[in-house]
């Protein structure tokens, strides 16, 4: 729709100010709780610092090996690259985009090491209960930079939007399912419920992978709806299909686990 605008001579990407908005919401919605609850707010902004340098490192990743043809490419004929000078084009064109996920599983594998591995101990379960909330956020915010810029689209729908200046130009000239809006609402929905849940004290320690279950199943249906093919596919659904299927899994399992742990404690208690 709007994928740049000019301000003060210069152009200027509308997804990448979204983005930002979206790390300011984010940020300042983290800080704020840890404050409430007491925490330290530079711990928190560092461990969200930590977790960014994960996010893009993760997001750029992903997004080449979606793509590993173009990667494979890319390192067997790496020499010639170089010598053509073509290295930093080419190392664009197979790094150059991002994927969400690959973000989400960066960020989360920072933080953890971060919190776990850093000079100061944090306490996992109440720092993951605050940040759970600002990511999809965040994320609401990413997905209206997504739709404004056609850097991803939905299938070729009666209801939706024609995308004339998209990026990608299979976006444009066809009318298409806003996807994306439709994952921002979720998203801000999703926002709202787990920032009740943190504020009444309810699921404390397993607010974060709530998201991971709620989140999952939101991104597997609409990839139903989604039309940007070139991400990837096997076994017939998407990568990000592939990985919602496993972060359900994994949260599943670590929430039912808890479950039983903490129910093998009670029990001894009670009986004492």
């Amino acid at each position: 729709m709007f994928p740049t605008f000019e301000l003060f001579g210069k152009t200027i990407g509308t997804y990448m100010v979204t983005a930002l908005l979206g790390v300011f919401a984010a940020g300042i919605f983290s800080c704020r709780a840890a404050k409430k609850r007491g925490y330290d707010e530079n711990d928190m902004i560092v461990l969200l610092l930590v977790s960014c340098i994960g996010v893009l490192l993760g997001s750029h990743i992903l997004f080449a090996l979606t793509n590993w043809n173009a990667l494979l490419v890319f390192f067997t004929h790496l020499p010639e690259i170089i010598a053509a000078g073509e290295l930093v084009d080419s190392f664009l064109a197979v790094f150059g985009g991002s994927v969400f996920y690959g973000g989400l599983l960066g960020g989360m594998a920072a933080g953890f090491l971060y919190a776990r591995c850093g000079k100061k101990k944090l306490d996992l379960a109440a720092y993951t209960d605050m940040v759970a909330p600002a990511v999809p956020l965040f994320h609401m915010f990413g997905r209206i930079g997504c739709f404004l810029g056609g850097c991803c689209y939905g299938v070729e729908s009666d209801f939706g939007f024609v995308f004339e200046h998209s990026l990608v130009e299979a976006a444009n000239g066809v009318r298409r399912f806003p996807v994306q809006l439709v994952e921002a609402g979720f998203n801000l929905l999703l926002f709202a419920a787990l920032a009740w849940l943190l504020k009444k004290g309810v699921c404390k320690g397993k607010l974060f992978l709530l998201y991971l279950l709620a989140y999952s199943v939101i991104r597997f249906v609409l990839e139903f709806w989604r039309g940007d093919a070139y991400r990837g596919f096997l076994f017939g659904v998407s990568t990000s299909q592939l990985i919602s299927i496993f972060l359900f899994a994994a949260a599943g399992c670590i929430l039912l686990w808890q479950g039983l742990h903490s129910r093998r404690r009670v029990q001894p208690a009670a009986q004492g």
